[in-house]
Formats: C-alpha cells, sequence, structure tokens
C-alpha cells in the first residue's frame, strides 16, 4: 500500500488543508517515499499546488503524469534520483534544487534549464542568463553542427523516395553517427550535448523528408517512437557519471611558487644550488599540521561570471571565486588563446575572440626539424591558466604546481562513443588546491580546496561502488595528498571529500593506484616509507574502512613510485633522494608486512664511475620493460632496461646490482633537482621540463627497436630531443614572465594534450595541431 494517502496529504499541507484542490504548498519531506508512492490519480487532485518539497526520501524518479499544472517551486535535495527529463511535466516551475542526488550530473542541469523555459533558480543559484545562453546560443551551435555532419556524411545517401524500413535505417544510423561525432563544449556535458544533438538530427531528419516525402502512416510512425524510446532507456541506464561541476571559464595568468616541497627535499638532498626566489618564500611555508578537515570545498563562480565578457584590469574585481583569471586580465590579447565557442554568448565576445585567433600566431608552436630532418607535430599553446592562487590573489605567482594526471575513461560496455571514451579532463595540483580542467575548453571544473594543506599529488582509480538498491556502477575516485600526510579520497561524480586516510605523519611526495587492484594505493613520504593501503569501496553512505597492507622501509626519502607494467602486482621501483630502489610487493602472508628494499640500481656518474648515491627525482616506464630515470649524470636521462638489469639469480635482499643502461636522452646541463618527467607508452614518446620554461619532447618510436638489441658491453647512445617548446613571452602586471621552471609535463593517452606545471603558479596547456 501507498505512503501517500489524501489524509497525510491535507496532514502536510502548509497550512494544514480540507480539500486537497485548495492545497498550494505541501511538505512530503522526510518521509521515505519511493517513485511508486506517487500516485498520479491522487496528485491529479492537487490541481492548484505551488510549492513542493520531496527531499530527504528515496525517489529514484518522478511519475511521468502527475498533473501538476501551477507548480512553481519543487525540492528534491538529497534523494536518489537519476534522470530529470519527467521535470517538463511542470511547465510553470520557476525554482527547482536537487542537490545531494549522486547521480545527478551538470548534464542534467543543462537539460532543466533546456526543458524548463520559465525556470529561474537552479540549486539556489540565479541561472537565467545561462539558461538563455543553453536555449538559444547551444542549440543554434549545435544545430549548425548537426546539419554540417549529414551534409557531409549522409546527403548522398537519401533516395527521391523511401520506404519504411529505409527512413528507419537511415534515421537510426543518422542520429547514432551525430552523437558519436557532433562534439560541442566540455566533456563534462557530453550526456547533454549527446541528448540534444539526438533531439536536433530526428527534427532535422523529419523536415528534410517532409519536404520530399509524405509522413509514414501512423502505425508505422508509432513503432519507431517506441523504438527510439526503449533506444533513449538504455542509454539513460548506461549513463556515466561524469565529474563536472559548473562550466565556468577560469583564464589564464601566471604565478610562483611555494617551495617549501622544493626546499625541503632539497635540504635532504644536501643540493646548493637553488632559486633565490625559492629560499626567500620558504619561510612563508606553514608546517605540516594535524589538523582534520573532513569535506573539501567546492569553489565556483556565479552563472552571471560564467556568461558575462573578460573585463578589463580597471574593470574588473580583484578576484573571482576560483582564482582563476580570463586572458584579458592577465596576459595581453596578443598572448590570449583560444576559448571554447560555448563561452561566446555576444557577438562582441565572438569579435574578440577572432582577433585573439589571429594574435595567436605569435605564439604558436611550429613544427620543427629533429636530427635526421623530419617534420616533427605540432602543438599549440591553447590556455594558460592560474587556477591554484593562494586566498584566490590573482597576483599569486608563487604557488608551485607538482602534479597532472588525466581522468581514465569510464568503461562504456557496447557502447563505444569516441565522445565518452575521450579523456581530456585533467586533475593538476599544487597550493591548498586540487583543480580539475577540461583542456579542450581551458573550463576549471572543480576546484577542491583544504585551508593550511599543500598538495604535492593526485591519482586516480576507478570503483565499482554499490547503490542502496543493490545495483553496481562505476565511479572515478581522485586521491589527493601533500604536506599533511592525509590523503584525500574524492568521489568527483557526486562533488563529494568522502574520507581521508592518516596515511604518514610526515609529508606524502607521491602517490600512485594499482592498475589491476583497484582499491590497492600506495604512498610514498618524507618518513622515508612507501605504504600500500586497501582504501575498501564505499558504501551507498559513503562508508568506507582502509586497511594497510605493508610498509616498504627506504634508506632515503621516496620522490617517484612506478609499478613494473610487465607485473605491477609483483614489484615496485621507486626513485629516492640518494638512489633508486626495488621491492617485492607480493601480498604473501608468509613474508613480513615491514620490508627492505630487494635490489639497489647503479647508474654512471659524469666521471663514467658507477654509483648507486644519486638523487633520482624523474621515473617512469615507456614500455613492459624500459625505464626511464633523471639524474644521476648532468644533462641526460636514462633509459635502461629492467629485465636486464634485474636478474633473478642470486636472489635476496639490499642486493646491488648496475642498470643495463640503453641510451641516454640529451636535455639540459641544469642541476636544479625536482624537475620530472613523464611517457606516454601509448605514442612512445618522454617528456621533461627545464629550468627555462622548455618542455622536451622525445620521440622514441623509430629507437626502441635498436634499443632493445642494445649489448650491454656496446657504447651508450646519446638521443637529442626531438622538439622542444619554448615558453611563451607572457607578461603579468605589464612586466614580462621570466625565471619559468617547468616542474612536471603530462601528456593524455593518446597524446592530443600536452600539460606543463610550472613554478609561477601557471598551468600550460598545448594541444596537437
Amino acid at each position: 500500500m501507498s505512503k501517500i494517502t489524501t489524509e497525510l496529504l491535507l496532514e502536510r499541507a502548509v497550512p494544514k488543508s480540507t480539500r486537497l484542490r485548495k492545497i498550494k504548498i505541501l511538505n512530503l519531506s522526510r518521509l521515505q517515499i519511493t517513485t511508486e508512492d506517487l500516485e498520479p490519480q491522487l496528485f491529479s487532485h492537487l490541481r492548484h499546488l505551488q510549492e513542493l518539497d520531496l527531499s530527504d526520501n528515496l525517489l529514484e524518479r518522478l511519475p511521468e503524469n502527475l498533473s501538476l499544472p501551477n507548480l512553481r517551486i519543487l525540492n528534491c535535495n538529497s534523494n536518489q534520483l537519476e534522470d530529470v527529463t519527467a521535470l517538463q511535466q511542470f511547465p510553470q516551475l520557476e525554482e527547482l534544487s536537487y542537490t545531494n542526488n549522486v547521480y545527478l550530473t551538470p548534464s542534467d542541469d543543462y537539460k532543466v534549464m533546456f526543458l524548463l523555459r520559465n525556470l529561474r533558480q537552479l540549486n539556489g543559484k540565479d541561472v537565467t542568463k545561462l539558461a538563455n545562453h543553453v536555449r538559444v546560443v547551444n542549440s543554434r551551435e549545435l544545430t549548425t553542427r548537426v546539419t554540417a555532419h549529414w551534409g557531409k556524411n549522409f546527403r548522398n545517401q537519401l533516395p527521391k523516395t523511401l520506404s519504411p524500413e529505409q527512413l528507419k535505417s537511415i534515421r537510426k544510423k543518422f542520429v547514432k553517427s551525430a552523437q558519436a561525432h557532433v562534439a560541442y563544449g566540455p566533456s563534462s556535458l557530453s550526456d547533454f550535448t549527446r541528448w540534444r544533438v539526438k533531439m536536433i538530427a530526428e527534427e532535422f531528419l523529419t523536415s528534410l523528408i517532409q519536404e520530399d516525402n509524405p509522413a509514414p502512416e501512423a502505425g508505422e510512425k508509432t513503432e519507431e517512437e517506441e523504438e527510439e524510446k526503449k533506444e533513449e532507456e538504455e542509454d539513460n541506464e548506461d549513463k556515466i557519471a561524469e565529474s563536472t561541476a559548473e562550466t565556468e571559464n577560469k583564464a589564464a595568468s601566471k604565478g610562483t611558487v611555494t617551495p617549501s616541497k622544493r626546499k625541503g627535499a632539497r635540504s635532504r638532498g644536501g643540493s646548493g644550488s637553488k632559486r633565490s626566489r625559492s629560499q626567500s618564500s620558504s619561510k612563508e611555508e606553514p608546517s605540516p599540521s594535524p589538523k582534520k578537515t573532513s569535506r573539501l570545498q567546492d569553489e565556483r563562480s556565479s552563472e552571471d561570471q560564467r556568461a558575462s565578457r573578460p573585463q578589463t584590469k580597471e574593470s574588473q574585481p580583484a578576484q573571482d571565486s576560483e582564482g582563476a583569471h580570463r586572458n584579458g586580465g592577465r596576459i595581453p590579447k596578443a598572448h590570449s588563446h583560444k576559448r571554447s565557442s560555448q563561452q561566446k554568448e555576444e557577438h562582441k565576445e565572438e569579435e574578440e575572440e577572432e582577433e585573439d585567433d589571429d594574435d595567436e600566431k605569435d605564439v604558436c608552436s611550429t613544427p620543427v626539424k629533429d636530427l635526421e630532418g623530419e617534420e616533427t607535430i605540432s602543438l599549440e599553446p591553447v590556455h594558460f591558466l592560474q587556477c591554484h592562487s593562494k586566498g584566490n590573489n590573482r597576483d599569486d605567482f608563487k604557488t608551485q604546481l607538482w602534479a597532472c594526471v588525466f581522468e581514465p575513461p569510464l568503461d562504456c560496455g557496447t557502447r563505444k562513443d569516441p565522445v565518452v571514451s575521450s579523456s581530456r579532463t585533467a586533475a593538476t595540483c599544487g597550493g591548498d588546491s586540487v583543480c580539475l580542467v577540461d583542456c579542450e575548453t581551458g573550463i576549471v571544473l572543480k576546484k577542491y580546496k583544504v585551508t593550511g594543506e599543500e598538495f604535492f599529488t593526485v591519482t586516480w582509480t576507478t570503483l565499482t561502488m554499490v547503490t542502496s538498491d543493490g545495483r553496481k556502477k562505476r565511479h572515478n575516485v581522485l586521491a589527493a595528498a601533500g604536506r599533511r600526510g592525509i590523503v584525500k579520497l574524492i568521489h568527483v561524480a557526486a562533488d563529494y571529500c568522502y574520507g581521508e586516510i592518516k596515511a604518514h605523519k610526515k609529508p606524502i611526495a607521491t602517490a600512485c593506484f594499482s592498475p589491476i587492484t583497484e582499491t590497492h594505493l600506495f604512498t610514498a613520504s618524507y618518513d622515508k616509507k612507501i605504504c600500500v593501503w586497501d582504501i575498501g569501496v564505499p558504501d551507498c553512505d559513503y562508508n568506507f574502512k582502509e586497511r594497510q597492507l605493508m610498509v616498504l622501509e627506504t634508506i632515503a626519502t621516496p620522490l617517484r613510485i612506478a609499478l613494473v607494467p610487465s607485473c605491477p602486482d609483483r614489484y615496485l621501483v621507486a626513485g629516492c633522494e640518494q638512489g633508486c630502489f626495488a621491492w617485492d610487493i607480493r601480498l604473501d602472508e608468509k613474508q613480513q608486512k615491514n620490508r627492505p628494499h630487494e635490489v639497489e640500481f647503479q647508474f654512471p656518474d659524469d666521471e663514467g664511475n658507477e654509483t648507486s648515491s644519486h638523487r633520482v627525482d624523474g621515473l617512469a616506464f615507456l614500455n613492459e620493460d624500459i625505464v626511464v630515470s633523471k639524474s644521476s649524470k648532468t644533462g641526460s636521462i636514462n633509459l635502461w632496461s629492467w629485465s636486464r638489469s634485474f636478474k633473478e639469480q642470486g636472489k635476496g635482499s639490499r642486493r646491488t646490482v648496475q642498470a643495463v643502461i640503453l641510451a641516454e636522452l640529451e636535455w639540459s646541463s641544469t642541476d636544479l633537482p625536482y624537475l620530472t618527467l613523464s611517457t606516454c607508452p601509448t605514442e612512445e614518446y618522454v617528456f621533461c621540463g627545464d629550468e627555462k620554461g622548455s618542455v622536451w619532447l622525445y620521440d622514441l618510436s623509430n629507437h626502441l627497436s635498436a634499443l632493445s638489441a642494445t649489448k650491454e658491453d656496446r657504447a651508450t647512445k646519446r638521443i637529442g630531443p626531438s622538439q622542444v617548446l619554448k615558453w611563451p613571452e607572457l607578461k603579468a602586471n605589464g612586466e614580462p614572465l621570466t625565471d619559468v621552471l617547468v616542474n612536471n609535463v603530462v601528456a593524455d593517452p593518446s597524446f592530443t594534450y600536452l600539460v606543463a606545471l610550472t613554478d609561477v603558479n601557471i598551468a600550460a596547456i598545448w594541444k596537437k595541431a
């Protein structure tokens, strides 16, 4: 029997009523109501209802025929809603709220704004301007792109006369093709884009057919509609909860460093070469604090800021809520870059954008020739973001950015949608914040902040979570850690930091998840320990239980860690302040929980002597066997073989072996530490920044076969960079921004985007032309 009765409705009316048709305000919150409890026949009597509160219940969806023609305010907070399209039955709705519905995404926000023409407030924010943009500008752009897709790929497939079967086949192929290939806006809105593209494609094809052919028979049309409805329901079931928030354009600018990590580690390693800027600002760094923050703050700017034009320095507020500023405010127009067309709401903005496109030629990277005279790839600088400012200070050029990791695509099942499968969202960390950035548009999708923290590392995993009704869903979880030694666990789609692990008593330098066991997390700390954790899977109430599985003991601070790709459940390699080591990480009950290193690797120094006492601040695998590391030797990066260096015979703890060097990559002659490297195994590239703001790229696709056959007694081959991207001439407060250090360089798996993190609070993004 339904929980909702006439007596209950009369009792919960505000004020209490004696007749259903007189109720204008109704509070049905905290009643454990499910979708089945909302009986349309009973609700049809609430003809004059204007405000309805359904918060804190168990609703997964709203029935499609509730018949509330005068409803203007609806509260659905804290439910389990998975779809919002049923809300279109309330055309008079002006205020809507559905926060704390974990499965709703920003795409659902856009669907609501498109469907509800009278909507003024969504989740407590004025969305009048944004909603108008969604209905007009967004629809116009998508219609143009859908029409162009038809003309390019399907126009010649339309015969003069169509049978019902032909019509059904062409409609199905065109709609699916348009959904897969028509892209617009950030990846966080890809679900909304596919939803609108399907709608526009069907309308376009219907209008096109009506011009030349009679309409299909009623029976046939009904059959098509039923099939389309079935497909739409399947799409909704497969909908992926995407980790984004509001599409705010955080624009370009710059910054400098919080050198605490660089200085602290430097003092341990004994390096005397350091920038005065880092030394002078180190006094301002807070000491590690045990203070607990259970939830991160998601900082966002208002909808009005999103829709408004960039302001000049004189008229622009000192800062926005994200601390990220538009190109026009910090960087001269000659150095501003392309922004998504979704952000062009006024014709003046479009004109300014055209001017920016012309001016970009001053800073775009042109193809260069490698040593063999072959043309290399062309990379275009598209965004320079200042989104980690301390205290949202737009003049902060002292926050160092340390790590960047691209979000892994969720498993799409049988629907291999290229829009969904692409990975253009990157998590970056530096200072007291972690940002999620759409590399295509430059939009900062989310910003998580913990006051007093300084984040050094971020890493992704994908967990299979179980909902309250027993269904399983895949969600991406982000782990972030730094100075406090605490790991923050963030469910990005839900926009919620659901827990923390007090992993170490000293700062965490780096962390990574196991590629085969999704809950296993490795954390490397300045306490000279690498801990292995099982973070567990949170339940529907975000309860979880972590376990420490083992502790790998090091003789010096671990700076970089990597699991061996050929056996990620067996061995881990770490680059430390005083050497490079490997551990056996098999979860064997017979082995002790605290384990010393099994192997220490020796490398040649500048004099050609083998040494194991050196700092290794860069470490990554290029493929299953080749390891890339720096910096035992000034001005070079080593490529060495894991399998040939780590030999099973004579196995025992704390043995020293000589690394089998396959080649050396020529690099900067600087001795400045902590300029780390990364690899792109799918494209066989190595990346590393330097002390002059340049990014060194090494295309090793033509070298790997020869390197694998290299003999140990053969002279080491030196390989020069395929390309060096120079830092563009940017200005801050009218002055050129110089002395830029590139702390880290990361590419997405397909090498479409390249992100460089600097010590001047700037994340620079290049895109492959």
